[in-house]
């Protein structure tokens, strides 16, 4: 073998060698992709695709930051050309249904927002349903719950038959009121009422308002009590009775394409560093890819709490 043969053998082996290089990293990035994909929910924007956004509201309502960043990227989003909010909830804290409340009207002073109530949407989740710029329900559904409500529990009796009791001082008569270990003072269930019916005029306003109620009217509705569908569209607390074909009606008279598809805004749930799960459902997006992503069924987080903090607005029923 003479000595171009051998140089040109070893040119070829130094190719051969970064394309192999280059080969592995290929495979590399191009599993890292699918992996993150994988293994990211990512709410910022599922697709880069006309489409009409849907966000699920379900469990105990609370202060939810992430489902407010997930509503305010819809709101900036152009390709979201129309948001439905679906509930099926009991309710939960007030302040927690009225950030989101304040979040859908965001969205919908930017593109037009359907409200979908599923098996159940009361008091704050109506809080959230009125929202939107048309409620539709089923004719079963259950949905009014309009109230405040704030409970505490009495282990006084308890802790007499036990023969324990507890001293307190304090640096002003309504401090820590009221009391789980004594009976509460007349003043202390006037300073609670106060709070509450101050939060409950806040919601009665707020109903009154969107639904195009008057005062009267609202009060009468407002009495805590829930309404199967049939009986909100009859009492103006829901515009229309049916399902997602009554939803795309609405839609088209607001000018959004009929065709366009449903895409679901889930939680975001980061698993990966420097946000590569995101870049890559956009990439896959740009290039049309994105219905890939569907293959998986992504969790979602739960709303659900065991303690709930501040004035509750949720329906209860007795489960004796």
């Amino acid at each position: 073998m003479d000595a171009s043969q051998i140089l040109e053998r070893r040119s070829l082996r130094r190719k051969l060698g970064r394309w192999r290089i280059f080969a592995f990293l290929f495979l590399a990035l191009l599993l890292g992709f699918a992996w993150t994909v994988w293994q990211e929910e990512d709410g910022a924007a599922p697709t880069g695709r006309a489409h009409i956004a849907r966000v699920s509201i379900g469990g105990v309502i609370t202060d939810d930051l992430e489902l407010i960043e997930r509503l305010d990227a819809i709101a900036e989003n152009d390709a979201v050309k129309g948001l439905i909010v679906s509930l099926n909830s009991p309710g939960g804290t007030t302040y927690g249904g009225e950030v989101i409340y304040k979040a859908i009207r965001r969205v919908a002073a930017k593109k037009p927002v359907v409200t979908d109530i599923r098996t159940l949407a009361a008091s704050a989740a109506y809080m959230i349903a009125i929202a939107g710029d048309h409620i539709v329900a089923g004719e079963t559904s259950l949905t009014g719950s309009i109230g405040v409500i704030f409970q505490y529990g009495q282990i006084k009796p308890l802790l007499d038959k036990l023969g324990v009791s507890l001293e307190e001082i304090k640096s002003a008569p309504l401090k820590a009121e009221p009391s789980p270990f004594h009976a509460p003072p007349p003043e202390s269930l006037a300073a609670i009422r106060g709070t509450v019916m101050d939060s409950f005029d806040w919601f009665a306003t707020l109903v009154s308002e969107r639904r195009k109620l008057s005062r009267e009217e609202t009060l009468k509705l407002a009495d805590g009590r829930i309404f199967t569908g049939r009986q909100a569209k009859q009492a103006k607390l829901v515009d229309a009775l049916g399902g997602e074909a009554e939803i795309r009606d609405f839609f088209e008279a607001k000018k959004v394409a009929v065709d366009l598809p449903i895409v679901e805004w889930t939680a975001r749930k980061e698993t990966s560093l420097f946000g590569v799960g995101a870049m890559a459902r956009q990439l896959l997006g740009m290039v049309g890819l994105d219905w890939a992503l569907e293959l998986k069924s992504f969790g979602k987080l739960s709303n659900d709490k065991m303690l709930l903090d501040g004035l509750v607005s949720v329906w209860q029923f007795d489960q004796k």
